[in-house]
């Protein structure tokens, strides 16, 4: 358990080192008031003070004016012959007595009438003992105080330009942290899935345990490796565990982290970052998103612009490795398309290695970890989930779990149920239900309609994915969800299979149009519209699959060529192909929706009632409605 006391003493410890900061910077300011005051005081006299000399010499002298003289440390206080002046004061000169200074004591020995004969001409003159001790302390205060002082103020002023000086050295070390022997471990059996890529990252362990195996046949170790994939997959926990096998430490940072917006700053951490990896040889650096800062170098950059000099400095420290270093580049990247292809070549980045999605078996396995340590129902089926979430990566399969478990916290469970388990992939593939927005009657036969126009057109059709659920409470940002799932994972996908998909997504505007009128359409098809936008450009621009551009692709914009004249990677003419196709392929879907519908339109009027009445239907409940929906000749592709 973390100790939560800590950062409340580090509080503590910093106010009052704020406090002692500002005692001292009050006590010096004081000290040095007080010092320009005795020094502006001590080149004037005061007014009521005579000097020590004119004293002396009027004591002297059988006709002075002075009656009486008290001496009291260094301090003199003159009583005059004419009662009508006001007393005079005087300090001694130096630490001598007045007899040293020459005031000689007439009286001293005389009794009677001799005396007072003598005090008529001469002061007398009376010595007391010093009482006054907050007075010698003032002097003495008066005196050490700006000197003390004025050595803390140079000891701050030093300590300051030190601080300073360290926090501008310390700006260009390396941000990266460590994981050593202490951390937690992360192995290979806490990577589920991806068996592929660690079979790749198994050997660039087994070289880090066993170097001379591989030297003694002359081979190189390898400098960099470079994990692709989409967000989520495992990259860094992958490299993590490459480090955990090893047993080496492990120097984490993001690309962002290298950046700064002074010159030079990226740089010298690169720098600092490689020097470290080599004094914990053999070791792993791994550089996650390294995207940030590595992008690709083009004509209108230059040599001063710091994440240029940030790779630069990259690309040396790589292509300066000795042999035998031991350091190893591991980096992350899920666009690997942005990346500058000097850091691409072998003797760089050697091995590429793909992290794809997890497939089912996988998916069922990541699943196993993250419900491992959770209370689980025995009705909870986790193959079906796996089968569920084709396409998801293991963070979402991560929050998932983690979403069913709250689920079940929430509805004050012991364990988690399969109907758990449901809600949490519903929410986290869809959003969560909306059950606050109430919709009016003619609202709810509206998306009934609709749904049911969805499901009906993607059964009938031969190469769309069966339907999995429908509803028609609002999820996320829909007034109702058609859920197809696949029934199992696919790498390819056909003409006919995107068609289809085109088709069912046109089913719940074709639906509405059927039922309520043409001129009745709502907004509620405004998200299939784009969809279908969307996925009919693709298979134009991007697959090739136009009637008329049928084998033809364009550039995409990361290319970095455009025209003059449209400003887009291809031309006006080419553009208005492209427009024609998409537009092809639109109508296309919406006519073979449409003729479905028509044709089954008892089915249709009978799956919107049963949505109205029960709002939501599983695939199993869906069956007996839909088996009689049929598919029209005139809907198949030739």
């Amino acid at each position: 358990m973390a100790d939560k006391t800590k950062p409340m003493q580090q509080k503590n410890n910093k106010n009052a080192s704020n406090m002692i900061r500002s005692f001292l910077f009050i006590l010096i300011v004081a000290c040095f008031g007080a010092f320009l005051i005795t020094g502006m005081n001590g080149t004037n006299v005061k007014k009521d003070e005579v000097p020590i000399s004119d004293v002396i010499r009027r004591a002297n002298d059988p006709n002075g004016n002075i009656a009486k003289i008290a001496v009291t440390g260094q301090n003199l206080d003159i009583t005059l012959k004419d009662k009508d002046q006001p007393t005079e004061t005087s300090r001694k000169d130096g630490s001598g007595t007045l007899y040293d200074q020459g005031l000689v004591n007439h009286c001293e020995g005389l009794e009677g009438d001799a005396l007072s004969d003598c005090e008529a001409k001469y002061p007398v003159i009376e010595y007391k003992e010093d009482n006054n001790v907050w007075g010698i302390v003032l002097d003495v205060a008066l005196t050490v105080l700006p000197i003390i002082a004025i050595v803390i103020f140079f000891s701050w002023m030093m300590r300051q330009a030190t601080s300073a000086n360290s926090q501008s050295m310390a700006f260009g070390k390396s941000k990266a942290k460590l994981y050593g022997p202490d951390k937690k471990k992360v192995t290979f059996k806490d990577v589920a899935g991806n068996e592929a890529a660690k079979q790749d990252l198994t050997e660039i362990v087994d070289f880090l345990k066993n170097p001379k195996k591989y030297e003694k046949l002359g081979a190189k170790i390898p400098r960099g490796v470079l994990l692709a994939g989409d967000p989520g997959t495992g990259k860094t926990l992958m490299a993590r565990a490459v480090a955990g096998e090893a047993n080496v430490p492990f120097f984490s940072i993001s690309g962002s982290e290298f950046a700064e917006m002074f010159v030079g700053v990226g740089a010298s951490r690169v720098r600092d970052l490689f020097s470290k990896a080599k004094k914990n040889a053999p070791s792993i650096i791994f550089i996650d998103e390294i995207d940030a800062v590595a992008h690709k170098r083009d004509a209108r950059g230059g040599a001063g612009r710091e994440d240029e000099q940030t790779l630069n400095q990259i690309l040396v420290e790589m292509d300066g490795f000795d042999n035998d270093s031991g350091v190893i580049v591991m980096a992350a990247t899920n666009r690997v398309d942005m990346l500058d292809k000097a850091l691409l070549r072998p003797g760089r980045f050697d091995r590429h290695i793909n992290v794809t999605l997890p497939e089912r078996k996988d998916r069922l396995e990541i699943l196993k970890v993250h419900f491992k340590g959770k209370p689980v129902e025995a009705d909870v089926d986790l193959e079906a989930l796996a089968k569920k979430t084709a396409g998801s990566s293991g963070a979402d399969l991560a929050n998932i779990a983690n979403e069913a478990a709250i689920t079940a916290a929430r509805e004050g469970h012991k364990a988690v149920s399969n109907k758990d388990v449901v809600e949490a992939f519903e929410k986290v593939a869809i959003g969560p239900e909306r059950k606050s927005k109430v919709m009016n009657e003619k609202e709810r036969k509206i998306t009934a309609y609709h749904e049911a126009g969805h499901a009906i057109v993607g059964h009938v059709l031969p190469d769309s994915d069966p339907v999995h659920k429908v509803t028609i409470i609002p999820r996320g940002s829909t007034g109702g969800v058609t859920w197809f799932l696949p029934p199992e994972d696919r790498s390819y996908k056909s003409i006919y299979d995107l068609k289809d998909i085109l088709a069912r997504a046109m089913g719940g505007r074709v639906a509405e149009k059927l039922v309520f009128g043409k001129d009745a359409i709502t907004t509620g098809a405004s998200s299939d519209l784009k969809n279908v936008a969307t996925l009919a450009k693709s298979m134009i621009v991007e697959e090739g699959m136009g009637a008329n551009l049928r084998n033809i692709v364009f550039p995409g914009e990361e290319t970095g060529y455009y025209t003059i004249t449209t400003g887009k990677p291809y031309s006006e003419k080419t553009s208005e192909l492209i427009d024609a196709e998409i537009r092809k392929l639109s109508d296309e879907a919406a006519n073979r929706a449409e003729i479905v519908l028509k044709a089954n339109k008892a089915v249709l009027d009978k799956l919107a009632a049963e949505l109205l009445a029960r709002e939501s239907l599983e695939e199993a409940e869906l069956e007996p409605i839909l088996k009689s929906a049929k598919l029209p000749a005139a809907a198949k592709l030739h």
